[in-house]
């Protein structure tokens, strides 16, 4: 029997936690989503530690990371994440309102599958929806184990 992966989604601010949840239950994906709203937090789940430390040790099948986070930023999770062997192979996709280049070009060199961008108050609801929903078909097959090998052939083919 094929268990669902879960999805850690990094996210402080509980408007953009609602809408990515709304996103998951419109495309009808039925992992569970366990969400961290600092990057301290995060790291506690990924590494079973404070209120995590009973959790099951296996790693999400996809982490959804803001970059402007509290108490740890988000390159800073992405950091320690990809230089953890038994982390570095989570596909990360950043869903961040920062425009700053040098942030979207860390996370990139750190690894990450997609950098996600805001824009707009009015455009920005419907928009992170839209691609949410996008990147979590894209992504779908991680719950299953199969990302690493379509990701690396996927990696092959642009290069």
């Amino acid at each position: 029997m094929t268990t669902i992966g879960r999805i850690l989604m990094v996210e402080d601010d509980p408007k953009d936690t609602k809408l990515t949840m709304t996103a998951l239950e419109e495309y009808n994906l039925s992992n569970e989503v366990v969400v961290a709203t600092d990057g301290e937090e995060a790291l506690d789940y990924l590494y079973c530690r404070g209120k995590f430390q009973r959790r099951t040790s296996e790693n999400p099948a996809v982490l959804l990371l803001d970059l402007k986070l509290p108490k740890v930023d988000g390159l800073e999770v992405l950091q320690q994440i990809k230089s953890d062997e038994r982390l570095k192979m989570i596909p990360v996709v950043v869903l961040t309102s920062a425009r700053e280049e040098r942030d979207m070009a860390a996370s990139y060199k750190l690894g990450v599958e997609r950098v996600r961008g805001q824009t707009g108050r009015f455009s920005r609801v419907r928009q992170r929806h839209q691609r949410t929903r996008s990147l979590l078909g894209n992504y779908q097959r991680a719950a299953t184990g199969k990302h690493k090998e379509e990701m690396t052939n996927h990696r092959l083919q642009k290069s």
